[in-house]
């Protein structure tokens, strides 16, 4: 039996926030297609990062609909208790607000193994975090297989037999997510460090970790305050996990709008970089000359920020052309 809050209480309450969370995605989602499109010709715009940010957008609204739907039909439309329709699994409203978590979960997860597969150029550094990815994609269908599958009358969902699916599924994304978020930042953070002494400007990848970090620390204890509580059966599970859709498309448009504000930074670092004459540039190159043999130095580096696309990132980037 649930414990905590009443399942109507909690189910209006998780409404009203994710309510107010996707306001804020709105908002952070037009700043990113901004980001992606400000200046820029359409066939250099990073068309794979504007489709996942549009897909996040899109499941969010879906999910927030629908529960609408839900809210509307338990406590209006529907003739008996809310609590109710509201436990009863087997709804059709319930299993697709959940395959909605599921697609969107499966999708960020997505792009993050993509990226780190884009920063280290192997294939053997990702294979756990896509073993953990098909992972949660196996527990989340057939978990929703599960509670399509149940009765009306065969009780709510800590009672049903998916439960544990719904742990597994909990545990296996909060683990892929923390894998595959830490080794995104360490390949960033070191590759940083090893070129800062190169740099002849000061580095502008450091703000980005630091988004990165916060984003996967924010994601994972949200799923791993919603974990808990359906560990304990406690209906404030319903009022957590509903607030896991806009937090998603928050923390991915987060980093890219990050990654906009650290090139335009750089971009006017460089602009306002004093400079010397060609006069000056000559007398001191003579002063050199006339004081140590001539040395020739062939190098080549790229100030860069790994895994994020092409587009208004093309000076951050240098995955290939069609990474995300």
């Amino acid at each position: 039996m649930a414990a905590g809050i009443p399942l109507g209480a909690g189910t209006l309450m998780s409404t009203i926030l994710e309510g107010i969370l996707y306001g804020f995605s709105i908002l952070l989602f037009m700043g990113t297609i901004w980001s992606l499109t400000y200046k820029q010709r359409i066939e250099v715009i990073n068309r794979p990062i504007a489709t996942v940010a549009i897909l996040l957008w899109m499941l969010s609204t879906a999910h927030i609909i629908v529960n609408i739907i839900r809210v509307e039909y338990a406590f209006v439309t529907y003739h008996g208790r809310p609590a109710t329709f509201l436990a009863d699994v087997s709804q059709p409203t319930y299993v697709l607000k959940h395959a909605l978590y599921v697609l969107q979960t499966l999708l960020a997860d997505g792009v993050v193994i993509y990226r780190c597969y884009v920063v280290w150029q192997s294939f053997w550094i990702i294979i756990l975090p896509s073993m953990l990815w098909c992972s949660v994609a196996v527990t989340g269908v057939i978990g929703l297989y599960c509670a399509s599958q149940s009765g009306s009358n065969s009780g709510d969902i800590y009672a049903q037999v998916l439960a544990k699916w719904v742990t597994a599924f909990f545990a296996l994304t909060i683990a892929t997510n923390l894998l595959s978020s830490g080794l995104l930042v360490y390949r960033i953070w070191s590759i940083e460090n090893n070129v800062s002494t190169a740099r002849a400007t000061k580095g502008t990848m450091m703000p980005v970790v630091r988004v990165l970090i916060d984003t996967a620390f924010l994601y994972s204890a949200v799923l791993f305050t919603a974990l808990i509580c359906f560990v304990l059966s406690n209906n404030g599970e319903v009022v957590v996990l509903d607030m896991v859709m806009p937090i998603v498309s928050i923390a991915f448009y987060m980093v890219l709008i990050r990654i906009a504000i650290a090139r335009n930074t750089r971009n006017y670092s460089n602009i306002n970089m004093p400079r010397r004459t060609t006069s000056e540039a000559g007398q001191e190159s003579s002063r050199q000359n006339s004081t140590r043999p001539l040395q020739v130095h062939i190098s080549q580096f790229n100030d860069v920020t790994p895994g994020f696309g092409k587009g208004n990132e093309d000076e951050l980037s240098p995955c290939p052309a069609g990474s995300v």
